[in-house]
């Protein structure tokens, strides 16, 4: 059960590297982890009935769906972006600066 559980928890952060050869349109961008984040879900479901079964509440299944959508989320918005060097936040900060030319004046050391 727990390696069915680290399976599938890996699974949709695994998957989304295969975008640039399946298409960009399909599982890059925010598109493919809401794909990946139901696929996971869906994949999760029989854990959490397991769980639930287990421990006779849905208190546990409830932990486990929590861990699972800090787990994706640090994956989706910390590690992913990290890993591929694209900026999660975008700002004044990160533009570079503007080239300067040199004044025509500048060369006669006025």
């Amino acid at each position: 059960m727990a390696g069915w559980g680290a399976f599938t928890g890996l699974l949709p952060h695994l998957l989304h590297h295969v975008g640039p050869i399946a298409g960009t349109a399909l599982v890059a961008g925010a598109g493919g982890r809401e794909i990946f984040a139901a696929v996971g879900l869906l994949a999760s479901v029989p854990f959490l009935v397991g769980l639930h079964r287990r421990f006779r509440t849905w208190l546990a299944p409830g932990v486990a769906l929590a861990i699972f959508a800090v787990t994706f989320s640090l994956s989706t918005f910390v590690i992913g972006p990290w890993i591929s060097g694209t900026p999660t936040v975008s700002g004044p900060s990160q533009v570079p600066p503007a080239a300067t030319c040199p004044s025509p004046h500048d060369q006669h050391g006025h």
